[in-house]
């Protein structure tokens, strides 16, 4: 009986100090560096913990993400993602330094001696940062939308992706812009449309004095009402503007729901009413100046001496 204590005994010690002495060494294993009065202890312990407190956070994280989007809309849902992974690398930041403190790593000692580069990052990234937050404010307050037309700089673009450091978007000739998000918050951007499809349009044309207005509105009006992309209801709208230098301008105002493709219809409405013109013999003037000369009479000089002086 003594000896089979006695036996426990070894193999308990032989567990504590060799086995597990072992493996206390394995983790201990690393860098030690001196910051002051402690010590930073870089070792495949704290290595082991950092891999096993991001694979558990990725978990946690994954499972939250599941839980808050199941009835979400699909657009809503990619939204909310790219705001999530914005959130995660905070959340990981955060696990590295609890990780770390709870290793026995004094992180004040990290941070203290980082402040200087965060300063420097801060200067350097803080157009980024801007873009960030613009672009958490813009998918959380929606107010822009993908498949909204935006302009930007003079160019006009259909937004189809938003992300959260810059937003995407095509122009009518296929280029891509890529619009960094903080100018949606600091710039001036005109969205056509932001609280519905369709836009006010217009088309201006001058016409020949002498002619007959009556008809000029008529043919414009019906233009407008054959064209298939023009809207019936609100109804296009004639305005007769002004008496221009040379001609009686005109213009044909109408709706439409495809702002982006308006070029394409203001292209063949004016291809209609110049056909329509040519055929009621309605002449679109071009700029005219008549100069007209005077004739005046010759300036005089008597150069005759005045002999009674």
């Amino acid at each position: 009986m003594i000896m089979l204590q006695e036996r426990d005994t070894d193999i308990t010690e032989i567990i504590e100090e060799d086995i597990w002495g072992s493996i206390m060494d394995f983790l201990n294993y690393g860098f030690h560096i001196p910051a002051g009065e402690n010590t930073i202890h870089l070792t495949i312990g704290l290595l082991l913990l950092l891999i096993v407190a991001f694979v558990v956070t990725g978990f946690v994280l994954k499972l939250l993400r599941k839980i808050l989007t199941r009835k979400m809309e699909q657009e809503d849902k990619l939204k909310f993602i790219s705001i999530f992974k914005f959130i995660k690398y905070l959340v990981y930041l955060v696990v590295i330094l609890l990780t770390m403190s709870a290793a026995g790593i004094n992180i004040t000692v990290i941070l203290t001696a980082s402040a200087a580069l965060f300063v420097g990052l801060g200067l350097a990234l803080q157009e980024l940062f801007q873009d960030i937050i613009a672009g958490v404010l813009i998918i959380v307050d929606k107010s822009l939308r993908v498949g909204d037309v935006v302009e930007v700089g003079g160019k006009v673009g259909k937004v189809f992706e938003i992300k959260l450091r810059t937003t995407r978007a095509i122009t009518r000739d296929d280029k891509i812009i890529v619009i960094p998000n903080h100018k949606f918050i600091s710039d001036t951007i005109y969205n056509f449309t932001q609280n519905h499809k369709t836009t006010r349009e217009k088309v201006s044309v001058g016409v020949a004095y002498g002619s007959d207005v009556a008809l000029v509105t008529r043919i414009l009006q019906e233009v407008a009402a054959e064209h298939q992309r023009v809207l019936k209801n609100p109804k296009p709208l004639v305005l007769f503007e002004d008496f221009g230098d040379s001609a009686l301008l005109f213009s044909i105002n109408f709706f439409i729901k495809d702002s982006f493709g308006d070029p394409a219809i203001k292209s063949e409405i004016r291809y209609a009413i110049d056909k329509k013109f040519r055929e009621h013999n309605v002449t679109i003037p071009f700029p005219q100046r008549d100069v007209h000369f005077y004739p005046h009479n010759p300036i005089r000089i008597d150069n005759s001496i005045d002999t009674n002086a």
